[in-house]
């Protein structure tokens, strides 16, 4: 039998929480539940899932708060759930380390939709028939490794040093910024990289890209990814 990707879900609702158990596991994933942070946190550190689904207001220990203690142990993606989706908590969702966010109530075909697209850009397998595809290598004149001032971003090795010291970086930060290595100087819009980056073959929004850009500037340098108003974003060349 093949192994099944393992999906923590942490939501206090006990009809969502159940219903929403029940409809992955009919889509081929292994679903490990709990009803609040603390207990998640717990099932977190026993079971390493491959992907955590938190809900951003559980009891205990709320759902960012639990994303930035998975997020000091692990780099395993993390997608946030939400009732509201112009709340301030989708926003410091993200800042917490999640890779992107659902709002509820949500159809489960598109969360199931969203749960594999973020395994894809992980190297996850992501269920029956959806294997993930080979991750694309740029090429490079230098055995892979592009450097851009002080920053170094190894494309085969996947590693990234700024100033000679290691910069760690999520999946998904680190394939924004290879996305912004790929083409240096070149106006990236937020729609183009939501598709290249997060996958979504529909609008999505905006604002996972601005938190990610936001995240990854603190990591290789404020100055090195560049805000062209009205039109996206470039990496400095």
């Amino acid at each position: 039998m093949a192994e099944h990707t393992h999906v923590l879900f942490v939501e206090d609702d006990d009809v969502i929480r159940e219903a929403t158990q029940l409809a992955l596991e009919r889509d081929g994933f292994a679903v490990t539940a709990m009803p609040d942070g603390l207990s998640g946190l717990e099932a977190f550190r026993a079971n390493r899932p491959d992907i955590a689904l938190l809900d951003v207001m559980v009891p205990g220990l709320d759902g960012v708060s639990l994303c930035r203690r998975i997020r000091d142990e692990s780099t395993v993606p993390v997608i946030m759930l939400s009732a509201r989706a112009d709340s301030i908590d989708v926003v410091l969702g993200l800042e917490a380390g999640a890779d992107d966010y659902v709002t509820k109530p949500f159809d489960g075909a598109v969360l199931v939709a969203r749960i594999r697209a973020v395994l894809r850009r992980f190297g996850h397998a992501s269920g029956p028939g959806s294997a993930a595809p080979a991750a694309e290598k740029s090429e490079t004149p230098d055995g892979g490794v592009l450097t851009f001032g002080d920053l170094e971003i190894d494309t085969e090795g996947m590693e990234v040093r700024r100033g000679g010291e290691p910069v760690a970086l999520t999946p998904t930060e680190m394939r924004l910024l290879l996305e912004f290595s790929s083409a240096p100087g070149t106006v990236l819009s937020r729609d183009k990289l939501l598709e290249r980056v997060w996958d979504y073959g529909w609008g999505g929004d905006t604002r996972v890209v601005d938190v990610h850009v936001q995240r990854l500037r603190t990591k290789v340098g404020q100055d090195r990814i560049e805000t062209v108003r009205g039109f996206g974003y470039k990496l400095k060349a």
